[in-house]
């Protein structure tokens, strides 16, 4: 099995202009943890999750001063990101090793979606539920 056939293709994304209001506009309208940044080729260039935005209130003191900076200053920068084709084993491999709780997916260089390890793991589950017993 492999990432396009289980990532989460309809997703929000920020661009680099996206303020940390957006950033926490989004994540509370579609309940989703992180969001990827993308370029204007819709190539990711930075991920910003709910931990970088804590952790970045945490730092500045208060969240209301925050609200205008750009996102993806508190995200980060160049995330790995692996190709649509690449096995559902491999991806949750280098997640874990990476310590990654989100995963852009690209193909032909264009964002095409996300993983999360939670999803992976599924996907395994499920696959090895449907193979027949020896």
């Amino acid at each position: 099995m492999v990432l396009r056939e289980v990532l989460h293709a309809h997703i929000p994304v920020l661009t680099p202009e996206s303020t940390v209001r957006d950033a926490v506009d989004k994540m509370d309208i579609y309940q989703f943890p992180a969001l990827v940044v993308v370029d204007t080729n819709a190539y990711p260039v930075a991920v910003v999750t709910e931990g970088d935005l804590a952790r970045a209130v945490m730092q500045r003191g208060n969240l209301t001063s925050l609200g205008d900076e750009p996102a993806h200053i508190h995200g980060t920068r160049e995330p790995t990101v692996a190709n649509a084709d690449t096995e559902v084993s491999d991806a949750l491999h280098l997640m874990l090793m990476s310590g990654l709780s989100i995963l852009p997916i690209i193909d032909e260089s264009r964002l095409c979606g996300v993983v999360m390890r939670c999803d992976l793991m599924q996907a395994m589950l499920m696959d090895a539920l449907a193979l027949p017993s020896e």
